[in-house]
């Protein structure tokens, strides 16, 4: 069980993150080469999901935050087209390089602009993005980290943009599964370093308008929420 130490006093049943920033950057070097291969297959139906609840338009401003391997920088550069723009954030330098690689072999890289740095602290001005698209990335920030991250992916949306997330959730049934996935991520934070979260409940506290939210199943249950900046 967790220690208090690790409870987040707001969310109770949501386990905390245990590894530093720098653990975790460091992870995702090691495994960039090898990522498709170990979550492409899974998490690929769910980002496609979100990238439909999305919608990003020719001439559009997009954001990912997180973009791992860059697949879904592809699809937002040729929805955005050639007078849109795509940026994209990501901790780890390995994967900003995969990624780089991989827009300009599918001959997007004109209209995308990848940073390697920290999805909490973006380089953007506030209200200048139609949208923001994440996956598998927001349940990698600690607990009490998540408002402030959430704030932050407001700041730069104008007002009406929209914000598209796919992360791992805590609804629905808590089952074996769960729990022993769970019980990894506490005892072997550098095999499992995220955990299930409460997504719509954690946008709507950061002042979004949550527009539509499906709950999907791959072998844990995944909120891909649709969300607005009044």
């Amino acid at each position: 069980m967790p220690t208090e130490t690790n409870v987040d006093p707001q969310e109770p049943d949501v386990l905390r993150i245990f590894q530093s920033k720098e653990e975790t950057k460091a992870y995702y070097d090691k495994i960039a080469s090898v990522y498709d291969l170990l979550a492409e297959r899974s998490e690929q139906p769910m980002r496609e999901k979100g990238l439909q609840k999305l919608a990003a338009k020719p001439g559009e401003r997009i954001l990912e935050v997180g973009f791992g391997t860059g697949h879904c920088l592809v699809e937002l550069a040729r929805a955005v087209g050639p007078d849109g723009k795509v940026f994209g954030v990501d901790l780890s330098g390995e994967m900003v390089r995969l990624a780089g690689e991989l827009v300009e072999r599918e001959g997007v890289a004109d209209r995308v602009e990848l940073t390697n740095g920290d999805g909490a602290h973006l380089p953007y001005e506030e209200n200048s993005l139609d949208g923001v698209f994440t996956s598998f990335t927001l349940e990698l920030f600690d607990t009490p980290e998540i408002p402030n991250v959430l704030s932050e992916w407001k700041r730069v949306l104008k007002p009406g943009g929209r914000l598209a997330v796919v992360a791992m959730s805590k609804l629905g049934k808590q089952g074996f599964i769960m729990k022993a996935y769970e019980w990894t991520h506490q005892h072997f934070p550098n095999l499992m370093d995220c955990r299930p979260i409460y997504v719509q409940r954690a946008i709507e506290a950061a002042g979004f308008e949550v527009a539509a939210t499906d709950v999907e199943r791959m072998w844990v249950a995944v909120e891909i929420v649709l969300a607005v900046k009044p």
